[in-house]
């Protein structure tokens, strides 16, 4: 063998129970398991792993390192919590299909997730493209990749709030059938976002019929986490049983004062149609703030038009008034439904560096500061950052996010921005902060079961053969950690810390964490749909 390691305690992905053996890795596949009492392994390096599990890697359902992989080829933040393959492309908006006009728009519109990308040259137009960037460039982990619905909408019709021409739709239909035939899993959506959430259900399902006929799965954020919350999820379930495509719900999640403790309605909703033959599964993250851009926060009419007509309204007094009439009376849709609460609304990053001193403030916080109403503050905020603001919206409920962490098709996503001063500590906590949290301190699983979640149960959505599992001939896609030390070190005083108790993670037998350091190799490459 290549590697052996030695009497460790083996939690194969399965959710049953652990046990002892020697694993032998070899030609980065797990080559042969023995367990305890059977003729030991031999290799050409022996790690002795007692007081170790080892598991398979972790799957993230839910990335937004579209950019961060290719300007960080070191990606701690991933690579340090056993994350072995992340999924990107998500919540409707990321840079490929696109022509030069559309991915100068989606820069700035989502340069809260991920910067401006003026530091990545981008040499692709395709979703093809750019998945040979990632093989050809090399990078920490594995990324699998979601043909963003907003994006092929923005490139096909520009960023109006109207229905599709069938010139139109047909164009749409064709850019995601090429990017599935390019490699891309599924496709995604964002409908609180522009200009994905000006899409009927009629344009959906068109969409997710081609999906379905490439064996992919639908991953929408969908119209409302607030006071729709529930209407969303059923009509997400009733349009993906209409196309007969999988679906898989992004962050899900019910937030806001309207959906405390209304988890187990949601829960029931999915097992209704699973028990009739849907194929559902969801993600989520384990913490209860949220984590967007201060521009999702805006009504859609405001948003139409795109990144400089948003920045247009906001200069108009009596336009901003409106928007400022929605945030705090209405509603907007971009909130949800739901008046904005601004001592919810804390400003974790900024584009502009001259507007650092909000960073760590809610809106609320920095408006008193300055004697001035919120929405004066936003509104300022919004036009000089040039809708670059990244905010936590501290909106969730614990007993939500624990009743869905159960449930028998959830899997983890970690929505990680790592964008910003501050971001959100799921960005480098959310699968140590599963296994330490909620598994060894909470019990809301066990150990064994939690794994599943956070493996097997993602690699089977995503159809992939060969990881997923500790079993012979698979992927020696691996992490081992300290069951009883593992931890999330990222908190929301200091986000970017580090996790504890994960001294090990392998991707095609190739260590990218040794002895808890990362060292420089970048084992990751594309995977692709047509290689599945």
């Amino acid at each position: 063998m290549d590697l052996v390691i030695r009497d460790v305690r083996v939690i194969d992905g399965t959710g049953g129970a652990s046990y002892r053996a020697d694993v032998g890795v070899t030609g980065g596949r797990i080559a042969a398991i023995r367990r305890k009492g059977e003729p030991s392994l031999r290799g050409a390096r022996v790690l002795d792993a007692h007081g170790l599990a080892l598991c398979p890697g972790f799957i993230d359902m839910h990335a937004h390192s579209d950019l961060a992989l290719l300007r960080d080829p070191d990606h701690s933040a991933k690579a340090a919590q056993g994350v072995t393959l992340e999924v990107l492309g998500q919540d409707g908006l990321s840079y490929a299909p696109a022509d030069d006009r559309t991915l100068d728009e989606v820069r700035t519109a989502i340069a809260g997730w991920n910067g401006d990308g003026s530091d990545v040259h981008a040499d692709w137009r395709t979703v093809g493209g750019y998945l040979d960037r990632l093989d050809r460039q090399g990078i920490a982990v594995n990324a699998a990749y979601l043909i963003p619905q907003g994006t092929v909408r923005a490139y096909a019709m520009g960023w109006d709030d109207r229905p599709p021409t069938g010139a139109e739709l047909t164009r749409m239909t064709q850019l995601v059938a090429d990017g599935l035939e390019q490699g891309a899993v599924g496709m995604s959506s964002g409908l609180t976002y522009t200009p994905g959430r000006y899409a009927g259900d009629a344009e959906l399902t068109e969409l997710c019929r081609v999906v379905a006929a490439y064996g992919g799965y639908y991953c929408p954020h969908h119209r409302s986490y607030g006071a729709g919350a529930l209407r969303a999820y059923e009509e997400m379930v009733a349009l993906t049983r209409r196309a007969g495509c999988a679906l898989h719900l992004a962050h899900a999640t019910m937030n806001f004062g309207v959906n405390r403790g209304r988890a187990p309605e949601l829960l029931a909703l999915l097992d209704t149609a699973l028990d009739a033959g849907a194929d559902i599964t969801l993600d989520t993250y384990p913490y209860t703030p949220g984590c967007t851009t201060l521009l999702a926060l805006l009504p859609s009419w405001a948003s139409e038009g795109g990144p400089d007509a948003v920045l247009a309204r906001l200069g108009d007094d009596a336009t901003a008034e409106r928007i400022r009439h929605h945030l705090e009376v209405i509603g907007s849709d971009g909130c949800h439904g739901v008046p904005v609460a601004w001592d919810t609304i804390e400003i974790s990053g900024v584009r502009d560096p001259r507007l650092a001193g909000c960073v760590g403030r809610t809106v609320r916080q920095s408006a008193d500061a300055r004697g001035e109403a919120p929405w004066v503050t936003a509104r300022r905020l919004l036009i000089d950052d040039r809708l670059g603001t990244t905010i936590l919206q501290h909106v969730g409920h614990e007993e939500n996010v624990r009743a869905t962490m159960r449930h028998r098709v959830h899997t983890g996503g970690s929505d990680g921005i790592l964008q910003g001063a501050k971001p959100h500590p799921r960005a480098y906590g959310t699968f140590p902060h599963y296994l330490g949290r909620y598994a060894r301190e909470l019990g809301v699983l066990s150990l064994e079961e939690m794994v599943a979640h956070l493996t097997s149960r993602p690699a089977a959505r995503l159809r992939l053969p060969d990881r997923g599992l500790v079993r012979e001939g698979y992927r020696a896609d691996l992490v081992l950690f300290d069951p009883d030390t593992v931890a999330a070190g990222a908190t929301f005083d200091a986000p970017r810390t580090l996790p504890a108790g994960i001294p090990y993670v392998l991707i095609d037998g190739r260590f990218v964490i040794e002895d808890g350091r990362r060292t420089d190799v970048l084992a990751g490459r594309a995977i692709r749909r047509t290689a599945l």
